[in-house]
């Protein structure tokens, strides 16, 4: 279900979802081995947990390794301001749940959050 995710993330993930969506399943393989992945789904397929919780765990999996580099390592375009603010929403649950597992674990990585 979750291969190829660091701990945090595989064990935060069932405790906010039942299970992977179709979509989700899909295309994480593919994003995690950074292939350039379009998505295209209807509205509530997970789309957004799609694109970025593979996204998300590469980030922890360098900050933990200490070889995350304080560049930009993600862009999102938005056609629409109101969909952006939406994204930002739906992301806040995978960066809070993600953020109490490491947490949890006792590893120190929150130095991520102020550019490394």
């Amino acid at each position: 279900m979750l291969d190829g995710f660091y701990k945090s993330t595989s064990d935060w993930f069932p405790s906010a979802f039942d299970a992977p969506t179709k979509i989700q399943n899909r295309v994480w393989p593919e994003i995690q081995n950074q292939a350039h992945t379009p998505i295209a789904a209807p509205t509530g397929s997970g789309k957004t947990l799609a694109a970025f919780l593979a996204t998300i765990d590469e980030l922890v999996k360098q900050r933990i390794k200490g070889s995350l580099s304080a560049k930009t390592h993600v862009v999102y375009v938005s056609p629409l301001k109101a969909l952006s603010n939406d994204i930002e929403k739906n992301l806040q649950a995978p960066l809070e749940g993600i953020s109490e597992e490491l947490d949890g674990m006792h590893l120190a990585w929150r130095t991520w959050e102020s550019g490394c």
